[in-house]
């Protein structure tokens, strides 16, 4: 476990600040990252499936999810901070959930994944929480001249968009298990491949961009 775990932290110390700048960046950087991301993840859905039925809808769904991630991210700092909030809590779900599953351990939460445990899905949920919390209270020294509160709105759409990111860690898995493999790559140390690594963020990202047009479109 403890080697693992420091892989991971390793990774992801060069993972994440290497995503966030071309986040912050935006404009043509951010669409030639997820162009990049595409043809990886693509590629590792191909090794893991192209003699399955479910190979071609796949790949469709992570076109859908690159493109529907250019379009959140948007050309300003509102957008550029509504998806760096949704990415934080893709990623903490994920810590959360590793975490207290490793920590606590206890009954599992299913087949589909024997590693997933109630505990760590409530670990999802509360480090979820609490980075949210803490992305909202600390912005500011990213954004200049902009002031967001966590409010009950944020809060709920956390765990909303942590729920997403834990059913869509789960459907990786399930497809990853009927393929009978354990990573869909080795790309990134601790984590397997890139697609390991972002299966919750592939489902988050465009049910929290409908969910941002839905609520939208409800003010108007």
């Amino acid at each position: 476990m403890n080697t693992e775990f420091f892989k991971r932290i390793i990774s992801s110390s060069l993972l994440i600040p290497l995503a966030i700048f071309f986040i912050i960046k935006g404009s043509y950087f951010f669409i030639f990252f997820m162009s990049v991301f595409f043809i990886v993840t693509s590629y590792e859905w191909y090794k893991m499936s192209k003699t399955k039925i479910y190979f071609l809808p796949g790949i469709v769904f992570l076109l859908i999810s690159s493109y529907t991630a250019i379009l959140f991210r948007g050309n300003n700092d509102t957008e550029m901070t509504l998806f760096l909030f949704v990415i934080t809590i893709c990623v903490a779900s994920d810590l959360g959930g590793y975490i207290f599953g490793k920590l606590f351990k206890g009954p599992k939460l299913t087949k589909v994944s024997p590693n997933k445990t109630y505990s760590g899905m409530f670990g999802s949920f509360f480090l979820a929480v609490i980075f949210s919390n803490i992305f909202f209270n600390y912005i500011h020294f990213l954004i200049i001249n902009e002031t967001y509160l966590f409010t009950t709105v944020p809060f709920v759409f956390a765990l909303m968009i942590s729920l997403v990111s834990q059913l869509g860690d789960l459907i990786v898995s399930y497809f990853k298990r009927i393929s009978k493999i354990k990573n869909t790559g080795n790309i990134l140390p601790g984590h397997g491949g890139l697609l390991d690594r972002t299966d919750g963020m592939i489902f988050a990202i465009p049910f929290s961009y409908f969910l941002t047009i839905l609520i939208l479109w409800k003010k108007k």
